[in-house]
């Protein structure tokens, strides 16, 4: 296994701070630091999207032929770092980091022709359609029905917990299209467009006050079969893809540690790092660079040709328990200041119902005012992508066969 990086990488990492110094504006910062969910808003996501497009890195993990950058798996690394060290706000991963793949692994040329070009310029914007309200964790008994009709499958049935089901024009779904076997096996991969007549869209907010959240229904919609990807029936191999590289296939440990010095740094400048929050902070910086160390190792393996596998799910329970555990160390911190709901004073995900507009000055220091509302929006951490629970019972049979 090989964790140092070349002299050609660590020029690529110069060429990549000298970017972000360049063309990460004062207001795309001040706009990440007061992020309250993982999401970035649209407007802000595109806003970033296109400097990078410019620049050719909107795509990291991409081919160079489809757009991408062809970049090596240590590159992708070194970018992921310093975009967190540079507290870059992050783009929409629906569609560059998931639909993207799908369409390079599994679509036809035509398909690739026309989809890729369009999520680069966001002309699509995607969200995901694979929850139901029976099917979260355990998705292969979704039963969203899509009927064979001629030149089109008929669809009926529900997705739920959609991220920015409200925004995005198009979703990458999962649809069933056979009963008589296994719940895997009669699941299709499907592009649905959201503007068609028979899909509505509902809002959930979340505990934190932020719409991202929806709920999808669906009533007699008619989606071409051309908008099939893969096989009929074989959705589930693209899904497991796609679900392997959400819990994997992005680094937690740099974001994790730029959250840490955050944290020690607001500490330490209120005068509030006593012995006890420092042995804290220290743990959790430990678990993250364990975390870290667990990545660079995966990265090896995937230069060498390899996949997540079950590391994945392992990075997904070790990577959201401590990213909640960081915001419990914020809440800590910002003690009484973190009591005020005030979203018009932060960069939530979506829209705050009832909060637009507002123009009270914001109450105690800047450093507590995401405090509450990103402990409330990480709750979902453990719960997205499959639960934990549901990664713990896969490392348990993949890896201890119990």
């Amino acid at each position: 296994m090989k964790l140092d990086f070349t002299r050609e990488e660590e020029t690529f990492r110069d060429e990549v701070r000298n970017f972000l110094a360049e063309n990460l504006s004062g207001d795309l910062r001040a706009y990440a630091r007061r992020m309250t969910s993982v999401y970035s808003s649209k407007e802000i996501a595109l806003e970033w999207q296109r400097i990078l497009v410019r620049q050719g890195w909107a795509a990291p993990s991409w081919p160079a032929e489809y757009g991408g950058t062809g970049w090596s798996v240590a590159k992708r690394y070194i970018f992921d770092v310093e975009m967190a060290r540079a507290g870059a706000p992050g783009l929409s991963p629906m569609g560059i980091g998931m639909c993207g793949p799908a369409l390079i692994g599994h679509g036809s040329k035509a398909q690739k022709d026309y989809y890729l070009p369009r999520i680069l310029s966001a002309e699509d914007y995607w969200c995901q359609g694979y929850s139901e309200p029976h099917a979260g964790s355990d998705l292969a008994a979704l039963t969203m029905s899509a009927v064979d009709d001629g030149d089109a499958y008929v669809c009926n049935g529900s997705k739920i917990w959609t991220t920015h089901a409200h925004e995005a024009n198009m979703m990458f779904c999962l649809v069933r299209t056979d009963t008589s076997g296994k719940p895997q096996q009669g699941i299709t991969f499907i592009l649905i467009d959201m503007t068609a007549p028979g899909v509505r869209v509902d809002p959930i907010l979340m505990l934190s006050g932020e719409h991202i959240q929806n709920a999808v229904f669906f009533t007699d919609l008619r989606v071409p079969k051309a908008n099939v990807i893969g096989k009929v029936n074989e959705g589930w191999t693209v899904a497991k893809y796609l679900l392997e590289f959400e819990r994997g296939g992005s680094a937690y440990g740099p974001r994790l540690l730029a959250r840490l010095r955050s944290l020690r740094r607001t500490a330490s400048e209120e005068g509030l790092l006593d012995a006890d929050l420092a042995r804290k902070l220290s743990r959790a910086e430990a678990d993250a660079q364990t975390l870290e160390a667990a990545e660079l190792q995966m990265m090896s393996e995937l230069a060498g040709g390899g996949t997540p596998g079950l590391k994945a799910s392992m990075m997904k329970i070790l990577g959201t328990q401590l990213s909640q555990h960081l915001t419990e160390l914020a809440l800590e911190l910002a003690g009484a200041y973190a009591a005020p709901f005030q979203p018009h004073h932060t960069s939530p995900g979506g829209p705050v119902p009832g909060f637009e507009g507002l123009n009270t000055p914001l109450v105690g220091p800047e450093s507590a005012v995401t405090a509450s509302a990103k402990y409330l929006n990480d709750r979902a951490g453990s719960i997205y992508a499959g639960s934990n629970e549901i990664q713990r019972g896969i490392l348990s049979k993949g890896q201890l066969g119990l």
